[in-house]
């Protein structure tokens, strides 16, 4: 039945399997199960919910994709036209100085890391074109619909999700536009809402998914499209660098990647490990784009795109456990990404291929609402947990050793691990979470940035408007401040107010506004949804949750 409260009844809608994220994962789940449906002959409702406005509106990724996943699921897809056109042609890595650059020969690099048979790709477009395969087999997909809240049973088990309520005013009171959310009831309810989700949140807490796992550990990773000078576009090269501007204990690299159509996609990573509250992940990436190996590759050009996200980065110890009473976590929201390959699509869609399988063999049996325990040994000993158990020790490594030493050991880790199948490190803790990394703003040196030139280099408010980012003003605000005492005393006097630094988009702010203590602003329109609030405040004191209707970034091709 519907819930019904203060706020009147819900709609309820019965489905076999509810999927949550119209991404990699989720579409491969939703394809996977309607094909193992057909071939045995059984009929099943499958609907896929995206927050985004349309499916890849909220799709941010480098990206170069390892088509394994592909292969496997569409096998005739090289014979169709495809998003997917532009096959790597050649890699380079590249060690930056304040300077100078130095390019390391790849017969050095573990072969894990080469990108030979991979493709560069806007994998929001990919997610467009998987989201028509899935709408051909018959699967429903409601786009501008965020899953905002978990359904339970009587016994405590998932039973679905609820989207959330529309027309609801800053004042928290329903306006003349309200209309309540839907329910959509399920067998089988498969998370797959990318990076830090907030129901994945809630579900690995509730049933301490957690417990016997590593400290998750992220990144953010902020990305630009550019049109650029025909001279200067190089088809199907891919380019990664490690080092400047970025100092020896902070952890991070950039990506350059030369698709069709003279189009270029850049991007920069920074570890949210990082220890200086004075550090903007944002300015970093701006003076990047500043070095004389970097900045030719873009003049004449033009910056046509721009998005930010946080990026999974705890690898094989930090996956929680993802099987739980009525479903599983798979895809990002799992944390599947390998970092040193900077790849994660490929992975998100294996897992949503398995996460499917174990839901079909449920419903087979005519089972519901279980615990399907089997997909956490069967991704471990798939090419997932191939992928990542090799360099699980590379990002630990990295934080405690700092580039230079962090990096070497790392390559000779994945070495090891490649040649010999094992680690002389065994598997390597992560420590803190990236919360607690951050000193005091007294014990660490100010950073001073260059102001944007407006040619290559760019403030944050011209940024966000190339992201195409918009929220209902007249809704309540996303982004949950527990306390707002706690903010002030700590996040501002102790830490200087890092917010206005880690967030990509200019969304916090500390105005000082001559009227007593400084005042926390929170600008929820800009939010391009990154979530890095909610993993970088030092108190965990910030709650990302998804906003009202399709709201956030509407990005056309990244």
């Amino acid at each position: 039945m519907a819930e019904q409260d203060a706020l009147g009844e819900r709609e309820s809608m019965e489905v076999d399997v509810v999927i949550v994220g119209a991404g990699p994962a989720g579409l491969s789940a939703a394809i996977r199960l309607k094909q193992l449906a057909d071939a045995a002959e059984q009929e099943i409702s499958i609907v896929v919910l995206e927050k985004g406005s349309e499916v890849g509106a909220h799709i941010l990724s480098g990206a170069v994709i390892d088509p394994i996943a592909l292969d496997r699921l569409l096998p005739e897809w090289r014979e169709e036209e495809t998003p997917i056109k532009t096959e790597v042609t050649a890699d380079h890595f590249l060690v930056l100085g304040p300077a100078g650059s130095m390019r390391l020969p790849n017969m050095f690099m573990p072969k894990l890391m080469s990108n030979h048979g991979n493709y560069i790709v806007s994998l929001g477009n990919v997610c467009r074109w998987l989201a028509e395969k899935a709408e051909a087999l018959g699967i429903e997909i409601y786009p501008g619909f965020a899953a905002a809240e978990i359904l339970y049973d009587d016994e405590g088990r998932v039973a679905g999700v609820a989207t959330g309520d529309m027309g609801i005013g800053r004042d928290g009171e329903p306006n003349a536009m309200f209309t309540r959310g839907m329910e959509l009831r399920a067998k089988y309810t498969l998370i797959g809402e990318g990076a830090r989700g907030s129901l994945a949140k809630q579900l690995i807490d509730k049933f301490d998914l957690a417990r016997d796992s590593d400290v998750p550990k992220f990144g953010i990773g902020i990305k630009e499209l550019w049109q650029v000078d025909p001279s200067k576009h190089q088809l199907g090269l891919v380019q990664h660098s490690f080092g400047w501007p970025l100092d020896r204990k902070t952890g991070g690299g950039s990506f350059l990647y030369h698709l069709e159509d003279n189009q270029v996609a850049v991007g920069f990573v920074v570890h949210l490990n990082y220890e200086n509250p004075w550090l903007s992940p944002f300015d970093e990436f701006q003076r990047f784009k500043t070095h004389p190996a970097i900045q030719d590759v873009f003049e004449g050009g033009k910056r046509i795109s721009y998005g930010a996200r946080a990026i999974t980065e705890g690898g094989y110890q930090s996956v929680p456990k993802l099987a739980f009473p009525g479903g599983l976590i798979m895809g990002c929201s799992a944390g599947f990404v390998n970092v040193p390959r900077i790849k994660g699509s490929h992975n998100a869609m294996l897992s949503g291929m398995l996460a499917a399988e174990e839901v079909m063999g449920a419903l087979s049996r005519g089972e519901a609402y279980t615990q399907l325990d089997n997909f956490d040994k069967a991704w471990r000993e798939s090419e997932i947990g191939k992928d990542l158990k090799k360099v699980r020790n590379v990002k630990p490594l990295w934080s405690k050793l700092g580039t230079i030493g962090g990096v070497a050991l790392g390559g000779l880790d994945m070495w090891t691990n490649e040649l010999f199948g094992f680690s002389f490190f065994g598997t390597m803790k992560h420590g803190k979470t990236d919360a607690q990394s951050l000193k005091p703003a007294k014990d660490c040196p100010k950073i001073d940035y260059p102001k944007p030139d407006g040619v290559i280099s760019f403030d944050k408010l011209s940024s966000v408007f190339l992201s195409n980012t918009n929220h209902e003003e007249d809704q309540p605000i996303h982004l949950k401040v527990k306390d707002d005492t706690l903010q002030k005393l700590s996040e501002h006097d102790v830490f200087a107010g890092p917010s206005s630094r880690y967030c990509p988009a200019g969304v916090y702010e500390w105005v000082e506004d001559g009227e007593g203590a400084p005042r926390f602003q929170i600008n929820a329109q800009n939010c391009v949804h990154c979530k890095t609030c909610d993993i970088k405040d030092p108190n965990g004191n910030i709650t990302w949750t998804v906003p009202e209707g399709a709201g956030g970034p509407n990005y056309p091709n990244m």
